[in-house]
């Protein structure tokens, strides 16, 4: 079986909107700020993470931003996104350009629990707001992995939005990461 694992960059504040300031967002572009020995730290991790999935799971706009940027690159990284399987949400997006990557239309939350049923190992959303919110409201996210930064924005696009009941978290692993980046693993308590 598979295991849905949301791994998102967040201020201190729980912001996740724009991080690389590339999407017009006022305050986008907070990522950049922590120097040049952060990034490879935190390109370190993101390697890590993505040799350890099995595949990759989007919405339609983040799987559009990833798919114009990553193709084009090389290096260890762009190699393993460029080949790893990749799902995308959408009930628009007809024909995805970048390589081993499958559509998944109809109601989401059905189709991501499919695949979780038919991949083992981890199955990685990133970047997707809207979907992990989604993921996150019918109980299908199995861990968090987040990545925050030293910044607190004060507004902006939350890493979690309403929701219909609490979510209790058990915290897996803490780590330091270029000794300005907390990253936080943790697990939903489906015991509580």
């Amino acid at each position: 079986m598979g295991k849905i694992v949301i791994s998102e960059n967040v201020t201190l504040d729980g912001v996740i909107q724009d991080p690389a300031g590339v999407e017009g967002f006022r305050l986008g572009g907070w990522i950049g700020r922590i120097g040049d020995r952060g990034r490879e730290e935190a390109a370190k991790v993101a390697l890590d993470e993505a040799l350890g999935a099995e595949a990759f799971l989007l919405g339609r706009r983040s799987y559009e931003f990833l798919a114009a940027r990553w193709p084009s690159r090389s290096g260890p990284l762009a190699d393993r996104l460029n080949s790893l399987p990749k799902y995308v949400v959408s009930s628009t997006l007809e024909d995805p350009g970048w390589n081993n990557t499958t559509v998944l239309k109809g109601d989401v939350v059905e189709e991501v629990s499919k695949l979780k049923q038919e991949l083992n190992g981890e199955i990685v959303l990133a970047a997707s707001f809207q979907l992990l919110h989604t993921l996150m409201e019918h109980d299908l996210v199995d861990e968090l992995r987040l990545m925050f930064y030293p910044v607190v924005l004060g507004a902006g696009e939350r890493l979690f939005g309403e929701t219909s009941d609490k979510r209790p978290m058990r915290l897996l692993a803490t780590r330091t990461v270029a000794g300005d980046l907390a990253y936080l693993t943790y697990e939903p308590v489906r015991d509580a």
